[in-house]
């Protein structure tokens, strides 16, 4: 890897992992704080997608709400770099959480998008889907809050 791109991880990826860890936790602030405001931002999500700050800060609040305890969390990278202000990660999340009461372990693929703003590093894209192989975990109809 470059050295602009391992100062890009050594920068941004302990501040994700503590935010994703928050977030299995149902705190969304710290995530909250590590996305831009400035469109464009888009989020393909596992569950639930959006574009644009006005639809992306209440999804991640009610994602937020589906979760108790998290026993774990790790970002595994398989692929980044970073140029000038833009960078990206390919990785797998593996989970281990409580979801409306019920232990829950699951791993997501997901690729992020970062654009450095103001000197910061900010996400701007998140997708996110299971594995092949990999059975979805019921989590809250973001419609009906009933477990799908």
């Amino acid at each position: 890897m470059s050295t602009e791109t391992d100062a890009f991880l050594a920068e941004m990826i302990p501040k994700q992992r503590a935010a994703d860890g928050a977030i299995h936790e149902g705190d969304a602030a710290p995530r909250l704080a590590l996305w831009s405001r400035n469109d464009p931002v888009t989020l393909f999500g596992a569950q639930l997608s959006g574009s644009g700050w006005d639809e992306l800060e209440p999804v991640f609040h009610n994602v937020a709400s589906w979760f108790t305890h998290a026993d774990s969390f790790d970002l595994e990278i398989i692929a980044a770099g970073a140029s000038g202000d833009l960078a990206y990660t390919v990785g797998y999340e593996h989970t281990s959480t409580t979801v409306e009461g019920t232990p829950r372990q699951y791993t997501l693929r997901v690729t992020h998008i970062y654009r450095r703003e103001d000197g910061e590093w900010r996400i701007v894209h998140r997708h996110a889907d299971y594995p092949p192989g990999e059975a979805p975990v019921p989590f809250p109809d973001a419609a009906t809050g009933v477990s799908g």
